[in-house]
């Protein structure tokens, strides 16, 4: 029965990014934000179990990259489709209604197919997946930013505009070279040949889990006192601290 859990945890992360689908294509983005989360949740939860309970097969390891390509790949797709659109429609909408053909699709009576560009962060997602699946040297590292690390990144915008109410911030990220530049990036770091560390214990020692215990201790910090602003701070953080840590081992 054992062997079971940790893919039942896996399945759990899939029905998270499921219902964030349908709330990312109702521009409900807080609610869609909500579930990515939790489905992260899982993610790291799976792999903790099989750890635990020493149960490892091929058949959960596909699964997962399965569920981290809905809850972190699709769903961050489809928002930076919401938010490019909303770029070029006036702004931020709190109580969306109208259908996206109508909000986002037709711009002054003329049909746009830029919001379509966020989904490069789908592919992006899809082709890290895959590469990540055949790669035997991912273990104890990665090879690029990892899905879920960019799905918090993208995800953080909406709430950065909800919650934050900053009309400087505001103007930033509703920028659509701004939300262009973003979805390049994330492509581009989700391919990358950057190793990044991975949060992986194999014990709790500081010595040799310095940096994920640096990294955490500013993660919070940050969050304390930027709230959703320090997300996208922190993966900066995450990918820079990484690199230098390279670079002092070599």
């Amino acid at each position: 029965m054992k062997r079971y859990i940790p893919n039942i945890i896996t399945l759990l992360n899939v029905f998270c990014g499921c219902v964030a689908t349908v709330f990312a294509v109702l521009n409900q983005l807080e609610l869609a934000a909500l579930f990515v989360f939790l489905g992260i949740v899982f993610d790291w939860f799976d792999g903790l179990a099989a750890r635990i309970l020493d149960v490892h097969s091929e058949l959960g390891i596909q699964l997962d990259s399965l569920a981290d390509m809905i809850t972190s790949g699709l769903v961050p797709g489809i928002v930076m489709f919401q938010l490019l659109g909303m770029s070029m429609t006036g702004g931020w909408n709190l109580n969306f209604s109208a259908s996206i053909s109508e909000s986002v699709l037709w711009v002054g009576g003329k049909f746009t197919p830029l919001p379509f560009l966020g989904f490069l962060i789908t592919l992006a997602s899809a082709y890290r997946l895959a590469r990540f699946n055949i790669d035997e040297n991912q273990v104890s590292s990665f090879i690029g930013l990892p899905t879920p690390a960019n799905a918090l990144m993208i995800l953080s915008f909406p709430l950065i505009l909800m919650y934050q109410q900053n009309e400087v911030l505001n103007e930033i990220i509703l920028n659509q070279w701004f939300l262009i530049g973003i979805t390049f990036l994330s492509a581009f770091l989700l391919n990358s040949k950057i190793e990044l560390f991975a949060f992986k214990f194999k014990n709790w020692a500081f010595k040799e889990n310095a940096t994920r215990y640096i990294l955490i201790i500013v993660s919070l910090v940050l969050l304390l006192t930027m709230k959703f602003l320090a997300v996208p701070i922190i993966v900066v953080f995450y990918v820079i601290g990484s690199m230098v840590g390279n670079i002092a081992r070599s």
